[in-house]
């Protein structure tokens, strides 16, 4: 998880450096394509283009939408505000699910989980509108939460009916990249040999740090493994300060702390309603 974590820092570093000349959706279409050429050995060991059968096409293509959305968002705002903020909003994105879950997929929510999601959202308010004036970049960072949030739940929507995970993965990378393709020409600048040469590091790099995730879901539980993602904002001070000159405020400290705070009473309060409702124990 920790690893992951630095890769989907470094990555976002890389994202923020080749958008000082490149544009967001050129990039976003370079992510989504080396997305495709990563997923081809994939489809290829489960038996070829059967795996982008689907009895969910509205939701696939639904969830390619937001998807595609959510990293345009996360793109453009990377260039807008420093490193830390953007990662400390992303953490937002489980308190976006809570309300959306409850719509969509009829889950019961109890007032201390709402209470904790108020909370959240008062932290996300404290990095959105720091002072006098409200923040695009972190408004846009606040849409990539939104946009990533909804898509999370269709994913859960889509499994929940029996459609397999690689051809959720496959709809959604090629699908954005067919999406980002679109207003390409628009904004096209021929990258250099070193910044396709980032290009292909960052598709890489952003595929390795999902099966980190993956992997880490694997191996501990979640409750366990979860927090250490937290240590992304950690690495992006440093990043943030070596590469881009950028310093944490006490707006971004407090903010973070209040989203981190709330999170993680969430999550240990689900972990406690879990071990209750299977009968090992009672809870507290």
């Amino acid at each position: 998880m920790i690893l992951s974590a630095l890769l989907f820092t470094s990555m976002g570093g890389v994202i923020k450096h080749l958008g000082q000349r490149l544009d967001p959706i050129e990039v976003v279409f370079f992510r989504s394509l080396f997305g495709v050429i990563w997923l081809l050995p994939l489809i290829y060991r489960a038996g070829g283009l059967h795996i982008l059968k689907t009895n969910y096409p509205a939701m696939q293509f639904s969830r390619a939408l937001l998807g595609a959305m959510a990293i345009i968002f996360m793109f453009y705002g990377l260039t807008m505000i420093p490193l830390a903020d953007s990662q400390a909003i992303i953490f937002s994105r489980p308190l976006w699910m809570i309300p959306l879950a409850v719509i969509f997929l009829a889950e019961v929510v109890r007032w201390r989980r709402w209470t904790a999601t108020m909370i959240g959202f008062c932290g996300v308010l404290v990095m959105v509108w720091p002072g006098d004036t409200m923040q695009l970049g972190a408004l846009l960072i606040v849409g990539n939460a939104i946009c990533a949030a909804a898509g999370f739940t269709l994913i859960k929507i889509m499994t929940q009916k029996g459609e397999g995970r690689l051809t959720i993965l496959c709809w959604h990378t090629i699908l954005t990249a067919a999406l980002s393709g679109i207003p390409l020409y628009l904004v096209w600048i021929s990258p250099t040999f070193t910044e396709l040469l980032l290009l292909i590091i960052m598709g890489a790099g952003l595929t390795f740090a999902h099966s980190c995730i993956i992997r880490a879901l694997e191996c501990g539980e979640a409750t366990a493994v979860l927090p250490f993602d937290y240590s992304r904002l950690i690495f992006a001070m440093v990043i943030g300060y070596f590469f881009f000159a950028e310093t944490v405020d006490s707006w971004t400290a407090s903010g973070a702390a209040i989203i981190i705070l709330a999170n993680y009473y969430i999550v240990r309060r689900e972990a406690v309603l879990e071990v209750t409702d299977s009968g090992k124990t009672r809870s507290p």
